[in-house]
């Protein structure tokens, strides 16, 4: 598992987000506080108070997987 910190403050930045995780094979997971939702669902990420920086796992064996390591390439404009 990997754990990062992500800011997802704007629409645009949201939809960005989804559309890239959404590509991923791995379980993905934002945490507010004592919420924890799916990444992979743009409404789940409405509902949580994105003002604040949240933090993402993402849920693969291997964090040297090429494809884990591509990921969090295109995700590196949102880990804060």
């Amino acid at each position: 598992m990997i754990t990062k910190t992500v800011r997802l403050d704007t629409v645009e930045r949201i939809k960005a987000f989804v559309n890239e995780v959404n590509q991923c094979p791995f379980e993905i997971d934002l945490i507010s506080g004592r919420y924890v939702i799916n990444a992979k669902s743009i409404m789940g990420i409405f509902s949580l108070d994105i003002s604040r920086p949240l933090e993402m796992r993402i849920y693969c064996d291997n964090p040297e997987d090429p494809v884990c390591v591509d990921l969090l390439q295109r995700l590196s404009p949102y880990i804060a």
